[in-house]
C-alpha cells in the first residue's frame, strides 16, 4: 500500500499535537516532516518519533509531500495555505480560515486553480453526538429548525491566541466559527444577517473575551451565540460545546464533550472531567487522509471555513457599529 506523505507547518495552535498523535499510529500515512521557526515547540515530537525538522516551512514544501496540516497562528494561514498549493500540496488548515474575508477567498481560489482539496480543520462534526444530531435532522425526527441556541464557553488561551496581529481576534472569533459551523451543517442554509455585543469582561487583556451573536439564516431560522471565555482556571475542563436545536415537531439537545466522567482528587483539589468518548481528532485526521487517499471531495471544505469565520467578522463589524450586518452574497 502506497503511502500518504504529510508534512506539519508549525505547532502554534495546540490541536497540532492531537492531530500528530492521529497520524502515528496509521499505516498508510508517512510523516516527512514538521516545520516550525521555534525548534523547542516541536523537538518533544521529532526527535521521539524521528521525524525530521526542518526550521524553514518553505524547504519542507521541496518535498515530495501529498499534503500538509497548517497549525500556525492566524494570521499566517492565508500565506502558507497559498505557498503549499502553490506546491502542489492538498491543505488541512486550523480554524478559523483565516482573519479576512478576502484572503480567505483568495486562498479557496490559489487552491482550486491549483488543482489541490483545502480541508477546514472543523473536528466537532465528527463527534457522535453531532453526528445522531445531524442524523436525526435530515431524518425529519425535530420537523423543520425553528431556532438554534449555541454556546463555545472556554478557558481564556495566553500567547499568541490574546494578540490581535497574529490571532485576527478575540474569543467571537476563536469560538464562533466551529458552533457556526455546526449550525450551517445542521441548517443546510447560509447566514444572512449578524446582529452582535462584543466586550472584554472577564480577563484584564486587550481583545475581548466575550460576545452574544444573533443570527439570520437565509431559510428563516434564527440563532443566538455565546463564544465566551468565560471559564475560569478552576472550571473542570477547557469549555463546552452546546447546541439547543428547536425543531417544529420537538427539541434536540447536543453536549459534544458529555462523555466523560466526573473525577474528584484530594491532589489536585478540584473537580476534574475524565473524558472517555470520541477523540474528534482522529475522526478529522481520518476523514482528510481517506479523502485525499481516495481522490474524493474533502468534507469540510474552505467553502465551510469561510462561511463560518465570516459570521465572526460580521460580528466585530455589528459590534463596532451598533447595528445588524448582511452578509454579502
Amino acid at each position: 500500500m502506497k503511502k500518504l506523505k504529510i508534512g506539519m507547518i508549525s505547532f502554534a495552535h495546540m490541536h497540532a499535537a492531537s492531530y500528530l498523535h492521529a497520524l502515528l499510529p496509521r499505516e498508510d500515512v508517512e510523516i516527512v516532516g514538521i516545520a516550525d521557526e521555534e525548534e523547542a515547540r516541536v523537538s518533544p515530537f521529532t526527535a521521539p518519533n524521528g521525524i525530521r525538522y526542518y526550521k524553514d516551512y518553505m524547504d519542507l514544501l521541496k518535498e515530495p509531500v501529498d499534503a500538509v496540516i497548517i497549525c500556525s497562528e492566524n494570521s499566517r494561514h492565508a500565506e502558507i495555505t497559498k505557498q503549499a498549493a502553490m506546491a502542489g500540496k492538498h491543505v488541512l488548515c486550523e480554524k478559523p480560515l483565516g482573519i479576512s474575508e478576502e484572503e480567505m477567498l483568495e486562498m479557496i481560489a490559489v487552491c482550486q486553480s491549483q488543482g489541490v482539496q483545502l480541508m477546514t480543520a472543523f473536528p466537532c462534526r465528527y463527534l457522535t453526538s453531532v453526528v445522531h444530531a445531524k442524523q436525526a435532522i435530515d431524518q425529519g425526527e425535530i420537523g423543520d429548525i425553528v431556532a438554534i441556541k449555541g454556546t463555545n464557553r472556554g478557558t481564556m488561551p495566553q500567547g499568541w491566541f490574546i494578540q490581535q496581529e497574529l490571532s485576527g481576534g478575540g474569543a467571537v472569533l476563536d469560538h464562533t466559527v466551529h458552533v457556526v459551523d455546526l449550525m450551517n451543517y445542521f441548517t443546510g442554509s447560509e447566514v444572512e444577517e449578524v446582529y452582535a455585543h462584543v466586550e472584554t469582561l472577564f480577563h484584564d487583556v486587550e481583545i475581548d473575551d466575550a460576545g452574544m451573536l444573533h443570527i439570520r439564516y437565509k431559510n428563516g431560522v434564527f440563532a443566538v451565540h455565546d463564544p465566551s471565555w468565560s471559564r475560569t482556571k478552576s472550571f473542570p475542563t477547557w469549555g463546552d460545546v452546546t447546541m439547543e436545536i428547536i425543531g417544529t415537531k420537538g427539541v434536540l439537545t447536543v453536549d459534544a464533550f458529555a462523555q466523560k466522567n466526573d473525577v474528584y482528587s484530594d491532589q489536585v483539589m478540584k473537580a476534574q472531567w475524565s473524558y472517555w468518548g470520541d477523540n474528534m481528532d482522529e475522526g478529522l485526521i481520518d476523514s482528510f487522509v481517506t479523502s485525499i487517499r481516495s481522490q474524493e471531495p474533502v468534507s469540510i471544505s474552505g467553502e465551510d471555513g469561510y462561511l463560518s469565520a465570516r459570521v465572526a467578522l460580521a460580528a466585530y463589524e455589528s459590534a463596532r457599529t451598533g447595528r445588524p450586518v448582511k452578509l454579502k452574497e
